[in-house]
Parts: C-alpha cells; structure tokens; sequence
C-alpha cells in the first residue's frame, strides 16, 4: 500500500464573507455510513468471525471475545433486556468503566434502540461526587443500572435515584440485583423486531459534558452522528480500513474519545481493542507498560499525559522500544496539546526503531460533535495542529482578533439539542444552524487553509485586566504548564479584574507538600518553582503574556467540590469562587506564600 493510500492529503475549500468571517469544508467525498452501529458487528461476524475484537485482562491472560461471539452474546442479552421491560428509548445508567460486559450491554442497547448512559466512576466512587451522580441519573429516568461490582458499586446502587430501577452487575451481587450473566435470554423474533426499527435518528447513548462551566449537560448521540464520524474517519485515513488493527486502551468511556471514537474506530473497521487495566498514574503506570509489550497497538490512540509516560518508559527500555514503534502505524493525541518534548521523544525513537518518522496526528471535538469536528491527517504535522474539517463538516470562523477566531461547527455529526432543556439548546446555535462551540482556534498559515488549524484556547477562559487587556488564559497555561514539567501537576490563570496575571499551583501530591492557611511556603519547593517561572517569562513582554506571581495551593483540587471535572481537567470556575480568598492573598505583597515574580531571583 502507497503512503497516498494510506494517507489522504488535506483538501479543503474556503469561502471569505464581507465580514471577515471565514467557512472552511473538505473537498473529500464521505464515502457509505452504516445504518446503525449493529452494521458493523454484523458484517464482521460474517467476514471475520473468530477475529478477536474486544479483550480484557484475565489473571496472567485476557479474556478474548471475537465478533461472532459477540454479536450471539450481543443479540442474547437485548432479548434479556426486552424480556425484562427495558426496551426502545428506555436508558441504562452505567456505573463502572470499560470491560467486556459493558461493551456487551452498550451494544445490545443500541440493537434495540434502548439507551446507554455511561458515567465517570469517580460520581460513585467518591462519596462527595455523588450528587453529580444523582444529578445525571436523574436527567435520563434510567430503567435499568449497571456496575461491574455490586460490593464496590454499593453505595451508589443504593442511592435514591434508583429506588425501583432493575440494578444488574457482573460481580457480588447484593439483594435483588441480577447478575450480568443471567441477563441473557432467548426471543430471536423480538430481537430481531427491534433492531429493524433502529436508524439513524434512533438515540444510541446520552454523554454528560464534563460540567466546568455549569451542571453537566445531557448530550444525546444518535446512531447518524456515530456511524457518520466513523465514515468520516475512513475518508480521512484509508489505512483505517486497509488492514485490521490493534489498540490498547485504558481511557473511560463516558468520555466521547474513548467511547464513541476509539471504540467505534474498533468496531467499524474490524479491529482488536485491548482493555488497559493500567492508568498513567504512579501506582498504575508499570500495568499499561507491560500490556504494552503484551499487546503492542498499531493505532497509539491517547492524551498527552499517558503518551508523557509511556515515552519514559520507552526511553528506558530498548527492547519495549522496538515492539511499540515496529508495530505503530499512527501515533494519534487528543484532549490537550502534546509538550514539544513528548512529541521529539516519539519522533526520535521511532527514526531510530524504523528509520522514518511516524504518521503524527490529532483531532479536535467535544461530546458534542461525537466528537471529531477537525482531523489532521497528512504527515508533516507539529504538537497543536487539531486539522482540516472531514467530509460533511462547515467550520465557522468568526475573527476575535488577528488571525484568532470563535470556532462553530455544522454537518451530520453535530449534536441538535441537549436532553430536555430548550434553553440552553436554543442558546448553543447561532442563525445559520452552527454550533457555538466557545473554542478558539487559529490558521496555521493564514494564507493556506489547507495547513489546517491551531487550538487557541477556550473563549470562556479569558478574561480583562483591569488595564482592558485580555487575558488568554488556557493558552497562556499551557504554555506555563509545559515549561514547568515535573514541578506541578497543573496550574490555573487568574487575575480578572487585577493590574496583572497570577497563578495557582497545584504541586504533584508524591511531593507531600503542607501548608498553613490553604497555601504552602515550602521554601526549597518554591524556590525551585520561583526559578522555573522566570525562565518560562523570561523575555516574554506585554502585561496580558507575563505572569507576575504564584501561589502554590495546599489542598489539591476537591471532586466533590466540583474543582475537577468527570474527563479530570481542572474546573477553573468552580476553583477560582472556592479559593477566592486564596486569590486575594495572591495578590497581597505582604503575604509569605505569594511567589513574586517582579524580580529576578
């Protein structure tokens, strides 16, 4: 297969209105979109049969499902769920994340039309998030929940929400629950009733947004918008479809990533999906790294901080090295910008494993869009392109300033209206049908669309100084938190309403920092930090740029409180009204935990 087989140059048309507002397309075809995602299990039960398409750890193995396999056990549990009185339009709440179970019930749901509300684990596993929990469950009636463990599940199970809801789990069952393997039933013509009725319009799962500007909204993904971004993948990226593919996963899928995108990207093509029970956390990090020698992937679908930590251990381990580059055929990053030095490691190490660069890529979406509303697919690519629209997407760029536009997106993907609430649905459309999608982005070349585009920040996120100076804020941290590596785990941009930007820091907990008041003065940490900070403002001019003081916080960010999001980014709303006396302090000369950054240390 040629490299212009396997990957489609960009092609896009622009048109330029009076008022500098830009509509950028593609000039590729779409190409066939399934009906519905059960197309897809059927045509690879027929095809490939005994083809392993979904697989999780099972003591030193994995337990392996193939896709015939699946579509029986598939077809046996929606006959289970009709049997039971949860059928077409009816919603399954899902507590635990990914397994092979889930992934059986998600699709026996959408064979019938029935709903799948998958949520972070954390709303039931952190008695103070639970009212995010009973907040999502409320918003969808569910008929039915489901956990993979009815002992650690317990606590949300018997939450009032789901008094007089059927509650199913594969594991340690309490009283009247059923257990996940005796949920199958046998009523073929039922089955078979239901999913004839089951189209494009058919609701297949609601997602929750992560709730960092509000309560999360309840976004419904229909079958169209699914299948649709799947056909829209293929047309950008023939290599999806050229052969069949491996990928290694650990990210949750009540996120749409992880759930609608790398899923579905397995199924739709084909391909083999290995559960990662392991987490790019301290304690977790060493289970993905030897899943990966296990099961090297040839899609390396992931977010920047677990690509951060694989590159480390790569780096540490020749013959790791060899199995991932040697199998890699794209190395994909989404939800942040890669750091420059992650993304050189990569290039570095698969030149020296294969003697080429690999194919680097990103995308850029939101629940929303289901979620790929841009995809850059052509080599040549840095950390920060988010790409060109696919097939069938109208990208709206509304100027906000020198080349930095508001970013609204329409086509066949886009979501129509958040569940129940006309309101905030009518508010997220402008008059033309796009959707306000609060990002900003910038043209790579300003000249030449078809170099794609640059995520610039969330609107939302900037703010003035009192000088009438805008702040941008998300980018501005980004590039903060790059330069400080290991010394923080994350930071937030304040200063609305001050003379100049200040910064909370929020340091890595293996640190064990304390404090007094909320704030640490640890001086041997913040002298280091004061240190780094100057080096990052170095040479950076203008009042909107330049961060003149810090403060590091004490307490880390508080999920029942709200401070963390269910995708587990900082909510920075929620973080600035709770420490807003912190802020204040931040502020204050006089106070011993304000890092000040007016002079070089």
């Amino acid at each position: 297969m040629t490299e212009a087989q396997r990957f489609v140059d960009h092609s896009v048309q622009r048109d330029d209105r009076d008022d500098g507002t830009i509509i950028l397309r593609s000039g590729l075809d779409l190409g066939p979109v399934a009906r519905n995602t059960g197309d897809w299990l059927h045509r690879w039960a027929s095809a490939t049969p005994r083809a392993v398409f979904i697989a999780e750890r099972a003591g030193d193995g994995w337990r392996e499902v193939g896709f015939a396999d699946m579509l029986g056990r598939v077809r046996r549990v929606a006959a289970g769920l009709l049997h039971r009185g949860v059928g077409p339009g009816q919603s399954i709440v899902i507590l635990s994340g990914p397994s092979v179970d889930h992934a059986i019930l998600m699709l026996a749901a959408q064979y019938i039309g029935a709903i799948t509300v998958p949520l972070a684990e954390q709303y039931s596993l952190i008695p103070a998030a639970r009212s995010r929990l009973t907040h999502c469950a409320a918003r969808t009636s569910p008929a039915m929940v489901y956990a993979a463990d009815g002992d650690r599940f317990a606590a949300a199970l018997a939450l009032p929400v789901f008094d007089g809801v059927a509650r199913c789990v594969s594991a340690s069952p309490g009283p009247g629950m059923t257990r996940f393997d005796q949920l199958a039933h046998d009523d073929a013509a039922a089955v078979d009733a239901a999913h004839a009725r089951v189209g494009p319009d058919t609701v297949a799962k609601i997602l929750f947004t992560s709730g960092s500007t509000s309560d999360p909204k309840a976004v419904p993904q229909t079958q169209r918008m699914l299948c649709v971004n799947q056909a829209q993948y293929l047309a950008c990226l023939p290599i999806l479809g050229a052969k069949r593919h491996k990928m290694l996963d650990w990210l949750p899928w009540n996120h749409v990533f992880a759930g609608n995108a790398n899923f579905n990207l397995m199924l739709s093509t084909g391909g083999a999906l290995y559960l990662d029970d392991g987490k790019p956390t301290p304690a977790l990090a060493q289970r993905t790294v030897d899943n990966m020698a296990r099961r090297p992937s040839t899609l390396c679908f992931d977010v920047p901080a677990a690509h951060a930590m694989q590159m480390a251990a790569l780096k540490a381990d020749p013959d790791l090295r060899r199995t991932y580059f040697k199998a890699m055929d794209i190395f994909f990053y989404a939800g942040a910008s890669l750091p420059a030095d992650v993304w050189d490691a990569v290039a570095d190490m698969c030149v020296e494993v294969t003697g080429e660069t690999p194919m680097m890529m990103s995308s850029w979406g939101l629940t929303e869009t289901a979620p790929a509303a841009l995809i850059y697919h052509e080599k040549g690519g840095q950390a920060g392109m988010v790409g060109v629209p696919p097939p069938g997407v109208d990208v709206k760029l509304i100027p906000i300033g020198e080349n930095r536009f508001e970013v609204r997106v329409r086509g066949p993907n886009v979501f129509t209206g958040y569940l129940d609430d006309p309101a905030r649905s009518a508010a997220a459309f402008d008059d033309e049908g796009y959707f306000r999608t609060g990002d900003a982005m910038r043209l790579v070349n300003p000249g030449d669309a078809s170099r794609g585009l640059l995520f610039d920040g969330r609107i939302g996120e900037d703010f003035k100084l009192t000088s009438g100076t805008w702040v941008r804020a998300s980018t501005l941290r980004l590039q903060i938190l790059a330069g400080l590596g290991d010394l923080a785990q994350d930071v937030i941009v304040v200063g609305e309403g001050r003379a100049e930007p200040g910064l909370l820091v929020f340091p890595p907990p293996v640190l064990g920092l304390a404090g007094a008041g909320g704030a640490v003065s640890d001086r041997d940490y913040t002298g280091r930090l004061r240190w780094a900070l100057a080096g990052i403002m170095a040479g950076v001019t203008g009042s909107s740029n330049r961060v003149s003081r810090a403060m590091v916080m004490a307490e880390p960010p508080d999920v029942g409180a709200g401070e963390i999001t269910a995708k587990g980014s900082l909510n920075v709303g929620a973080i600035t009204r709770r420490r807003a006396a912190l802020i204040d302090r931040l502020y204050d000369d006089a106070d011993p935990a304000t890092i000040s950054l007016k002079e070089t240390p």
